[in-house]
């Protein structure tokens, strides 16, 4: 049995799902998200309450089970609340700048990084932080990813793009092996 699974998901007020046969579409304050899920899962609508149950008892059923109600919760969580990915520049000279439905950033490549932001998302910039928003979980994190992979941190100097919070281990390099001889 899936723990996961087996947990109804409460609909918000406010928030309208509709079910037509394995396509979900939930429509809220901030917007609209459409998926289709797997025919192994059955997905009722009681009141206010959402219940998923397995169709049979197979091993890859009940994985499924425990990942079409956290992506149905997801979506009803991103169009009442949203996402949010936050991004620090670090190093001499990283700037980015968002321009219209551009993200443009200087890091110290001869040329400057472009990435078109994809639609229903948003991007600002303050000084050295980057945030990215949404309504769509895997799209906004997926942006991040890319956002990141642009420049990732070097473990040297540290220089680079770091998620908010995110802790990189740091090498001393040459100077810490002749210290030691």
């Amino acid at each position: 049995m899936s723990r996961i699974g087996r947990k109804p998901i409460e609909i918000p007020n406010g928030v309208q799902v509709d079910i037509q046969g394995y396509t979900i579409t939930v429509k809220g304050p901030k917007g609209e998200l459409s998926r289709d899920f797997r025919s192994e899962i059955k997905i009722a609508k009681d009141d206010n309450v959402l219940i998923l149950s397995p169709q049979d008892s197979s091993k890859s059923t009940k994985a499924l089970w425990g990942l079409s109600r956290t992506l149905l919760f997801n979506m009803i969580y991103g169009v009442t609340e949203g996402y949010e990915k936050k991004l620090e520049l670090e190093g001499v000279g990283y700037r980015a700048a968002a321009e219209g439905d551009s993200l443009t950033m200087n890091l110290g490549f001869t040329n400057p990084v472009t990435l078109k932001t994809p639609e229903h998302m948003l991007v600002s910039v303050e000084k050295n932080l980057i945030t990215v928003t949404g309504i769509d979980k895997e799209k906004v994190g997926q942006f991040a990813a890319k956002i990141r992979a642009a420049r990732p941190v070097e473990p040297y100097k540290g220089k680079g793009i770091r998620y908010a919070g995110e802790v990189v281990r740091r090498k001393l390099g040459k100077r810490a092996v002749g210290a030691g001889a």
